[in-house]
């Protein structure tokens, strides 16, 4: 595989991983009905129909007559092969694909169907498109190209990866070499150890690296649709160790994966692990409170913690730092689309009947809302060009799945139809009603403005939900890089302001860009937030609660 190839399929996995919106799921009978209804439309509309047929057929004399104009969108890299536009056969070739898929959309586009039916039949459209792209079958000019070079053993290797992947992986071509890490050795090896754990989860200490450290630990609480490590991937892009080398003690979540046994673990469950865990932190450090950071589903827990403990009038937690999270769940997605009563019942009828959802379902899910980055991609590059799979460890990570239990899951599904965080009130936990205004400690939210899975302006109204300060971050990233960001990134930039109005895009408009990573922004405020300095503990733990396996301990191997 050349370099550039390997970067490509880094970079679309980098923008590419799994988020916590897929946890609804499409029903293939939804997809089969919106094709039906388009089809219909069709019939319906003969006259509409046969005006974009021919309109087609002009568009494909002018393709075989060289007179078409049409070109691949800007950045769409499955053509940038020079075969696909200086050879004559290749472009007409390219150039009658898009005129057929333009031609395909721009007829949903101006027939009668509603706006709902408009955009699922686009969907459905855009999934039969892609899958059909000349890229797609052996005719790709790379594939050829790499046949002629390898002496025909690309297509011997494009066949075996295809049988490995459709007796171990469910059809779906790898998306990483699954045997290249190894969590513990290469990846997640910060030096610490477990020092609690209850049913739910696995609390890590890490060991200081500096002489001092600040008084007020931080408590990580990663999604429970994710392993906690990729808060300590590697080396280079461990958030774990960048807090060590800036004197705060960090400790990390790492949730159990739960088996159809826990399938009556729900929202309440997970927050009562918590309040155990924070319990043992103030313990082991002597702080009163603590600081916590939660990312994706990981911070609508927290949140729900927070406002927990202040239904309660504790308080435990000083400061909170949310990573793409969105808590107002008014989303304008593609899983949004078939996300009906019907659906969402189904989904919610399912995960019970099997006591969890799988991750590998998520995952399968989340792929097929962008085929070209997930599946696709991949296909060319596993199938075609006879390549082995990527070696990358975000890549490990996304495919290194977890389940949810069935009553977490449902309840996810019931705030995604009813979107309580929003109303005060309209969400209870562990026996307490949940107000964000009385939320009022301080805030530092961070979104990624190319971020599709939470988008920043869905990142931004939730931040604006809390009663106390916010601090809001925009990188110029998506939904991984916004938290695997260390600094010395040439091209990271991100933005701030003081202000906070109701627009986001008046937010955006009116805030100051700054280079390098937001990482180094964060230091600053979260150390304000830390307390004084003190000698660094010489050991994990305490005598109530002694280290036990290293880091990164036992419920992080659990399949």
């Amino acid at each position: 595989m050349s370099d550039r190839n390997s970067d490509d399929l880094k970079t679309q996995a980098s923008e590419n991983t799994l988020g916590l919106n897929p946890v609804i799921g499409i029903r293939g009978k939804d997809l089969l009905t919106a094709a039906r209804v388009v089809l219909r439309q069709a019939i319906k509309q003969p006259i509409h129909s046969a005006k974009h047929v021919a309109h087609f057929g002009m568009e494909l004399k002018n393709v075989m007559f060289g007179q078409s104009d049409l070109s691949p969108a800007d950045g769409d890299r499955r053509f940038a092969d020079p075969a696909w536009h200086q050879n004559p056969l290749y472009r007409r070739y390219l150039q009658t694909y898009l005129a057929w898929r333009k031609e395909l959309h721009d007829w949903i586009e101006h027939s009668n169907l509603s706006e709902q039916d408009a955009s699922r039949g686009h969907f459905v459209i855009n999934l039969m498109t892609e899958a059909m792209a000349p890229t797609n079958s052996m005719a790709n000019p790379a594939a050829v190209k790499r046949f002629f070079e390898t002496g025909g053993k690309s297509l011997l290797d494009g066949l075996s990866h295809l049988a490995k992947d459709m007796l171990n992986n469910g059809g779906m071509p790898s998306q990483v070499n699954m045997f290249a890490f190894e969590v513990g050795k290469n990846l997640a090896t910060t030096d610490g150890a477990v020092i609690f754990r209850n049913e739910v989860l696995e609390l890590i200490q890490y060991k200081p690296t500096t002489e001092q450290v600040h008084e007020r630990p931080l408590l990580v609480v990663p999604p429970q649709i994710n392993k906690f490590y990729i808060f300590d991937l590697s080396q280079e892009k461990s958030v774990a160790r960048f807090l060590l080398r800036n004197g705060v003690q960090p400790f990390v979540v790492s949730w159990r994966n739960p088996t159809k046994a826990h399938r009556e673990w729900g929202l309440s469950s997970y927050i009562e692990a918590l309040k155990e865990a924070i319990d043992v932190v103030t313990s082991i450090t002597g702080s009163k409170d603590v600081n916590m950071l939660g990312a994706c589903s990981g911070g609508l827990t927290t949140t729900s913690l927070l406002g927990h403990y202040a239904a309660l009038g504790e308080h435990k937690v000083h400061a909170l730092t949310l990573l793409v999270s969105v808590l107002d769940n008014r989303l304008e997605t593609d899983v949004a689309l078939f996300a009906d009563e019907k659906s969402l019942e189904a989904a919610k009828r399912r995960s019970y009947q099997a006591g969890v959802l799988e991750g590998s379902d998520m995952a399968k899910v989340f792929a097929w809302m962008r085929p070209n980055d997930l599946i696709w991609n991949y296909w060319v590059n596993n199938y075609l060009l006879g390549n082995e799979p990527p070696v990358f460890d975000i890549l490990y990570w996304n495919n290194d799945t977890t389940r949810l239990p069935a009553a977490l899951h449902g309840e996810f599904i019931e705030m995604f139809k009813s979107n309580p965080l929003i109303r005060p009130g309209a969400l209870e936990v562990c026996g307490t009603p949940i107000n964000l205004k009385q939320v009022n400690c301080d805030l530092f939210c961070v979104a990624g403005t190319t971020d599709h899975i939470t988008p920043w302006e869905s990142c931004y109204k939730s931040a604006k939900l809390f009663g106390g300060n916010v601090e809001f971050v925009l990188s110029n990233s998506g939904h991984i890089q916004s938290i695997l960001n260390p600094p010395g990134n040439p091209k990271a930039r991100y933005m701030t302001n003081s202000e906070m109005p109701a627009d986001p895009k008046a937010w955006q408009a009116s805030s100051t860009k700054h280079a390098d990573s937001w990482w180094l922004h964060w230091q600053t405020w979260l150390a304000e937030r830390s307390g004084e300095k003190k000698k660094a503990p010489s050991q994990l733990g305490n005598k109530k609660y002694a280290p036990g396996e290293a880091a990164p301990g036992t419920y992080v191997h659990e399949r």
